[in-house]
């Protein structure tokens, strides 16, 4: 699930590594969304599950709110219908356009409006002032709204006035605490009331009482005359400008819509823009509404005081539609609780979120979105009981000028900066891949601010300040787009954010989430959630450079400030200027407006002034007492960090040191149990053989009753089988150190192939086994390769192939295509198991079934075989199904010689042609030294042995012979030592053969550089050794004449003799058993020639094979 994390950017010793399970805990409950409903993190597929409409219907049901009412009334009380309807028709409009982007973005995005600021031109941080204005908005509407509910209770029930408020403030919060699957519910079943009973009296009244519509339209206002005024005009605007964050509200319930489809989506953009700007459609006719209300209650004989609270409003219009003021009561408290209930739902809902995401910054917490849920509440419940609502009018003046500055800005970066590429298309919200502050819409609302707060203290004139908000909307509209191109953009994304699939779980909280909320974070070395990102206070932001706001404010000095003094700013200086800016920007506030107000004398103004110069001192105190302690505190985490990097460097080492002592008990312990299988098999092999040897000659020496030609077989057979183990283990040896002799011989593949397939069919036959042999395309007669190596892999693959089959066979097939042999050994054997395929050809190892165990071996086979196919260039694999059948496929390169001499003899060595050759044989061992001299003298060698070095520079010096055999391991001076004398001694005419059991020290020789000629392994092969001196000697030798045929026992039929073939080379190979199973056969298949057939017994009884061989030939002739 996995991409690579990038590593940590920062140099300043932090530390990395996993985080405590337990500093996570609170996930496994905040995770559970029907409670936190994706608060902080982007809203998941599965999460966004309600169809279209049900999300546009409970978008829609936020527009209830009867503020709307009140702020209509109040602005046509104060500046007249014209003024006050201008007004609302230009709002409407505002709150259509500037809304649009910002509900299609969040709906496809999938983010409500806080994480929707983060990328769309605040930053992470600068993000964190937007949240508090929207946290502000939805707990002071809260507030108004309850109020409004309140009295309404209180008003038909006789309820007292604080008890309505507590029911107001806290009934919404079992309902907004299960989210939007409490709140689609609720919203949905309380529709129809709302609608039916907020326009179907309306419209009655309007049709009926067109007096009243007259009296309308010509409300003058308590400030004009009736007719339009640019300042009354502006200054009703402004009114209902504080309703701008009212789209945030939206956004936060349109994140749930489902993504659109491919192409035009009519019902996604139907829920989206009804369920978004929409919203202002309805809230125009609801300010209408209240606008007439107004009126129409003061026609009533409502009172001043009363005619602009809605429940009054709505009491005296039901009053006119049924007649009966306690039906019409009943009518309005339904009414007004419906529409409350489903505003308050919703500010209290979004007021959890926002809280939410201005904490989790600032404190690196998060309780839980249900701790702000019921904080919300508590906290509107409070403005209502403490009776600040009185000033509600000054309040929402001030807060329409910072709305307008963020959502303008927010705007107008989603409008105007995205689709002209100003900025990344898509909105990053995630705090690993952003700056702390981005100047577009941190700038943009700061320029905004400076405006309409100029404008609202009439430094601008007096139309500015009427104004004021509208301006700086304006502002901030423009600004936005500017500062992007004069940034480039490059303050939206601090680092080019990490790819995961879908569903990757978080390396912290170890829950599943989508790619959207996944990010990469080098100080956890993996992917965490958006969430757990956000919590993390001891990173420092290690993944990202300069992105920090101390950095940040940090370089912006450097670049302000004149002659590169910024230069000298380190992060105290900048950290102390902002607090101290900080401070004086809210003590200067606090003290203009006390300057400004009503009634505020010379002599106030001037201790105020006093005052502020005053307070720059300890303030400034304070400021460095902040920086230092702060520095004090990041010193200690810094030297803390390096501390824990050095332990966990420390505890990685001795991690690796474990592993690797491990790793090398594992690696010992299986060396000793392989060491152990070893010594148990090789002990198991030898004394077979060894057995058969010793038993023989304690019957040689008591002089028992047995053929010589018999013992002599046995005891071959038993030395040839032990030389063959004693050669594969020196084969491996040879390998291990890079000695190995890669011969280049003229091999006839075909006979060969041939004569190995029939050396095991005998033995095949023996199991009742079929062994046959398919040669494809067109193989040549001979080819180049070490026949000997060729030989014993195919012997090994042949001989597993028979050895592990029971029943069915095994087939060779050979391929021969651009010089190179494909060979195939497939048998119907035991098989292997897929996890041993690989095992099998390492040292000293098998199979795991049970039927390979009882097999004799000691594992070498194969592991010579890979070693020796690797050797002559090619590749060998495995196939197998176990219970079905194995197939090795051999591949190796096997030239094609088209133009071969005449075959060698195959008989019998008797001498050479031309002069007689003087032999030195040195050896310490006398028994070596008679072998040598028994065996050369017959063929016309002067053979001289010697048992020393010593001895052997000597003769050499005396004789000059022609051959010196010499063995490596001897009393004094070893055998190359002596050779390097022989050869300075005499020269390149002297041939040096070394004839040695040290086949470690092998070395071919003969490449001008060796002081020898040539070298042969001990025990000696006659053959080779013959080979090697006639190689060396360039020698001609003779041969023996074959021996007269002897004549076949009597009755031998021509039915026997087509089998005798095979029979003959069972009997030249000493295969006994095998030649047993033979004979038998011929019995079994044959009537005549019992006297053949019994004398062909008589010789296996006495291992006599020679014999057998001479009668097979004799009956062939």
């Amino acid at each position: 699930m996995k991409k690579a994390v990038p590593s940590s950017r920062r140099t300043d010793g932090g530390a990395s590594g996993p985080v405590q399970p337990e500093r996570r805990t609170y996930n496994q409950w905040v995770n559970t969304q029907t409670l936190e409903d994706y608060a902080l993190r982007h809203t998941a597929s599965r999460g966004r599950r309600w169809s279209h409409w049900t999300i546009a219907n409970t978008a829609l049901g936020a527009a209830s709110f009867l503020a709307c009412e009140a702020i209509g009334g109040t602005i046509t009380l104060q500046f007249g219908f014209v003024n006050a309807m201008t007004a609302i028709v230009v709002a409407t409009v505002i709150f259509l356009v500037i809304g649009a982007p910002i509900a299609i973005c969040a709906a496809r995005e999938g983010l409500d409006v806080d994480l929707l600021t983060r990328g769309a031109g605040f930053g992470y941080l600068g993000s964190t002032v937007t949240s508090l204005i929207y946290a502000s908005f939805t707990f002071l509407l809260f507030a108004v709204e309850a109020s409004i509910m309140a009295f309404a209770i209180s008003l038909a029930t006789g309820v007292p006035i604080w008890l309505a408020y507590v029911i107001s403030a806290l009934g919404v919060v079992p309902i907004a605490l299960y989210g939007m699957k409490a709140i689609t519910r609720m919203q949905l079943v309380t529709q129809p009331i709302w609608l039916v009973l907020q326009f179907g009296p309306l419209a009655y009244v309007l049709m009926s009482e067109p007096a009243a519509v007259a009296a309308w339209a010509h409300a003058p206002g308590g400030l004009g005359s009736g007719s339009g005024n640019l300042i009354l005009f502006g200054l009703a605007l402004s009114t209902i400008l504080s309703l701008l964050p009212q789209i945030g509200e939206q956004a936060d319930y349109l994140r749930f819509l489902r993504r659109p489809s491919r192409g035009f989506d009519l019902r996604w953009w139907a829920a989206v823009l009804s369920g978004g700007p929409g919203w202002g459609v309805i809230g125009g006719l609801k300010l209408a509404a209240g606008s007439f209300l107004m009126v129409f209650a003061l026609a009533h004989h409502i009172g001043l005081a009363q005619a602009d609270s809605p429940p009054a409003m709505y009491a005296v219009m039901f009053g006119e539609v049924t007649g009966r003021p306690n039906v019409a009561l009943a009518l309005m408290l339904v009414f007004v609780v419906a529409c409350q209930m489903k505003i308050n739902v919703t500010n209290v809902y979004a007021g959890s979120i926002a809280w939410s995401n201005f904490f989790a910054r600032l404190t690196h917490a998060h309780p839980g979105r249900v701790v702000w849920l019921v904080f919300n509440a508590v906290l509107a419940l409070l403005i209502m009981e403490a009776g600040i609502l009185r000033t509600m009018a000054t309040l929402l003046a001030l807060y329409a000028n910072l709305a307008s500055g963020w959502i303008g800005a927010l705007s107008a970066d989603l409008m105007v900066s995205k689709p002209l590429g100003l900025s990344p298309r898509g909105v990053e919200f995630r705090r690993a891949y952003l700056y702390d502050v981005n100047p577009v819409g941190v700038g943009a609302m700061a320029l905004s601010l400076i405006t309409s707060s100029s404008a609202l203290t009439g430094v601008l004139g007096e139309t500015a300040q009427a104004f004021a908000p509208l301006l700086g909307l304006t502002v901030a509209f423009v600004s936005a787009p500017a500062i992007a191109l004069a940034t480039r953009g490059r303050f939206y994304i601090a680092r080019p954010p990490q790819a995961y699939p879908s569903d990757l779980r978080c390396t912290v909280c170890d829950m599943v989430y989508e790619a959207a909320d996944i990010v990469s974070c080098p100080f956890h070395r993996g992917a965490v959630c958006s969430l757990c990102c956000t919590l993390e206070s001891r990173c420092h932001d290690q993944c990202k450079d300069n992105s920090d706001i101390v950095q940040q404010a940090r370089d912006l000095l450097r670049r302000l400030l004149p002659g590169g003094s910024g230069r000298h700013l380190d992060g105290s200086v900048a950290h102390f200027l902002v607090i101290m800016l900080g401070f004086n920007a809210i003590l200067g506030v606090v003290f203009y407006w006390i300057m400004v107000g009503e009634g505020a004398s010379d002599a106030l103004r001037r201790d105020l002034e006093q005052i502020f110069a005053a307070l720059e001192v300890p303030a400034g105190i304070v400021a460095w007492l902040f920086v230092l302690a702060h520095n004090s505190r990041r010193t200690a985490e810094r030297e803390t960090r390096q501390q824990t990097a050095m332990l966990r460097q420390e505890v990685a080492a001795h991690i690796l040191t474990d592993a690797a002592l491990q790793k090398a008990r594992d690696a010992a312990e299986a060396a000793n149990a392989a060491k152990t299988r070893y010594l148990v098999a090789v002990s198991h092999e030898i004394r077979s053989p060894l057995n058969a040897i010793y038993g023989y000659a304690q019957l040689l020496e008591r002089g028992g009753a047995v053929a010589p030609v018999e013992v002599g077989g046995v005891i071959r057979q038993s030395a040839e089988h032990l030389t063959n183990l004693v050669e594969g283990l020196l084969d491996i040896s040879r390998v291990e150190s890079g000695v190995v002799e890669v011969r280049s011989d003229i091999v006839p593949i075909r006979a060969l192939l041939q004569h190995l397939v029939t050396m095991f069919r005998m033995q095949a036959a023996a199991k009742g086994l079929s062994l046959d042999l398919v040669i494809h395309d067109r193989l040549p007669s001979h080819v180049k390769t070490d026949e000997k190596r060729f030989r014993q892999i195919v012997i090994n693959l042949l001989s597993n192939a028979v050895k592990y089959t029971r029943q069915g066979g095994a087939t060779l097939s050979v391929r021969y295509r651009s010089e190179v042999a494909r060979i195939e050994i497939s048998d119907t054997g035991t098989g292997i198991h897929p996890e041993d395929l690989e095992r099998i050809f390492e040292p000293f190892e098998r199979g795991r079934q049970e039927e390979t165990h009882p097999q004799p071996g000691i594992g070498l086979g194969l592991s010579i075989t890979r070693v020796l196919t690797r050797i002559l260039g090619g590749d060998i694999t495995a196939e197998s199904t176990p219970g079905v059948g194995s197939t090795f496929r051999l591949s190796l390169m096997l030239p094609a010689v088209h133009q071969v001499g005449g075959p060698a003899s195959s008989d019998r060595i008797v001498g050479y042609q031309g002069q007689r050759r003087q032999v030195v044989a040195v050896d310490d061992d006398p028994r070596q030294r008679g072998f040598l001299e028994g065996l050369l003298t017959p063929l016309g060698f002067q053979v001289h042995c010697v048992s020393s070095g010593a001895e052997a520079l000597e003769r050499a010096a005396r004789l000059s012979p022609d051959l010196v055999l010499l063995d490596i391991q001897m009393p004094g001076d070893n055998g190359w030592i002596i050779a390097s004398r022989l050869r300075a001694l005499a020269g390149p005419g002297m041939r040096i053969v070394m004839v040695s059991a040290n086949a470690a020290e092998f070395s071919a020789g003969a490449d001008g550089l060796a002081v020898h000629d040539g070298f042969v392994t001990k025990p000696v092969d006659v053959d080779v050794l013959l080979g090697m001196i006639g190689r060396v000697l360039a020698l001609q030798w003779t041969y023996a004449e074959a021996p007269e045929p002897e004549t076949a026992p009597p009755g031998a039929s021509p039915g026997l003799l087509r089998q005798m073939g095979e029979l003959r080379r069972a009997a030249r190979m000493g295969h006994v058993r095998a030649a047993e199973a033979l004979v038998a056969e011929l019995v079994a298949e044959t009537d005549g020639d019992t006297a053949f057939i019994a004398a062909l017994t008589e010789h296996l009884e006495h291992f006599d094979l020679r014999s057998v061989g001479r009668i097979i030939d004799d009956a062939e002739s």
